[in-house]
């Protein structure tokens, strides 16, 4: 008995060990992948708003400017790193990196086609909104730890922002959650094919349209990107970042932009199902709706002024928040009477 326990247990070790290590390696090839993604969303990023306004963009570095990222890294990689006299080293150290590995880790939840996932958590949503909290504070902080004005500023506007449009955005997937019957992003998708619409965007509008509102605002976008608004903080909360700490707070950006999308494509648009089947590609369908929707990030910077504090504030508790508690009374009236 005890030998057939034994082998039971090892067993158990051995299979736990191999889950770990294919997750691991799951883990490594998507954050490779996300971050070449990242690096070419900025490429793409100042080539299309060049475009928009009449202009060429990168064209100096490899053909086209393709190159242009690689460039950039190597620049911010071998720049001074500089730290102010009267800086709280620990955090004004550790707080890019809090923002980086918190919008990162967030990949981890999302699954790109049908059983491919990194963690499969039952309660996946509540751990996107949760790391996105998280990587706000690596904002906050920063603006304490540099003990410039014009930086702590900006992580005060980093705070409210963040408290009064992360209630929005979770209030806005409240209603996909209700629909669905689950927390699970893999079950989201699933339930979004076998309904009558195949997509949540259709009956769940209103709440689409705050989630893309509140998304924009979380990731310090414009017209929100108050928190580091060039014309009267200089570039707020990093003003005193450098190097590659300064290169951090702009990957954190730009993954949190990732995120978001994914999530939008995963709880709105149906994941990786789409019109018809691509052999070979499941994850073709995906990676359209996710383009389509980071298009529509730079579209907005490209065209929109930047809101004023007042008006980003009254935006988010008197506009959003009441629409996203409505929707969720018209979709449990709409449950119930089904």
């Amino acid at each position: 008995m005890g030998d057939l326990l034994n082998q039971a247990y090892q067993t158990v070790d051995q299979l736990s060990l191999r889950y770990l290590g294919l997750s691991a390696l799951k883990g490594f090839i998507l954050l490779n992948i996300a971050m070449l993604h990242v690096a070419y969303i900025t490429y793409a990023e100042r080539k299309i708003i060049g475009r928009m306004q009449q202009r060429l963009g990168p064209n100096r570095v490899g053909p086209r400017g393709l190159l242009q990222p690689i460039a950039d890294v190597v620049k911010l990689l071998t720049k001074e790193d500089i730290c102010p006299a009267q800086a709280d080293r620990p955090v004004f150290y550790t707080a890019p990196f809090i923002s980086f590995i918190a919008a990162a880790t967030s990949l981890a939840v999302i699954p790109i086609w049908e059983n491919f996932v990194i963690a499969n958590v039952n309660a996946a949503l509540l751990v996107i909104l949760a790391l996105s909290s998280l990587s706000s504070y690596g904002v906050i902080l920063a603006g304490w730890a540099s003990n410039s004005r014009y930086s702590f500023l900006g992580g005060l506007r980093a705070s409210a922002q963040v408290i009064s449009y992360e209630i929005a955005l979770a209030l806005s997937l409240v209603g996909v959650m209700m629909m669905a019957g689950s927390l699970n992003i893999s079950d989201i998708v699933r339930a979004q094919a076998e309904s009558p619409f195949k997509i949540y965007a259709i009956p769940q509008a209103i709440g689409f349209f705050i989630f893309m509102v509140a998304a924009v605002a979380e990731t310090n976008r414009v017209p929100f990107d108050l928190p580091e608004a060039e014309t009267e903080l200089v570039a707020g909360y990093f003003v005193e970042y450098s190097g590659i700490r300064f290169a951090l707070f702009s990957l954190g950006e730009y993954f949190g932009m990732l995120v978001m999308s994914a999530v939008a494509v995963t709880c709105f648009l149906g994941g990786w199902y789409g019109p018809f089947e691509i052999p070979g590609v499941p994850f073709f369908w995906f990676l359209v709706k996710l383009y389509l929707l980071i298009f529509f990030y730079i579209w907005i910077r490209a065209t929109l002024p930047r809101y004023r504090y007042d008006q980003l504030m009254g935006l988010g508790w008197k506009i959003l928040i009441p629409l996203a508690l409505l929707n969720i009374v018209i979709t449990g009236l709409i449950k119930i009477a089904i």
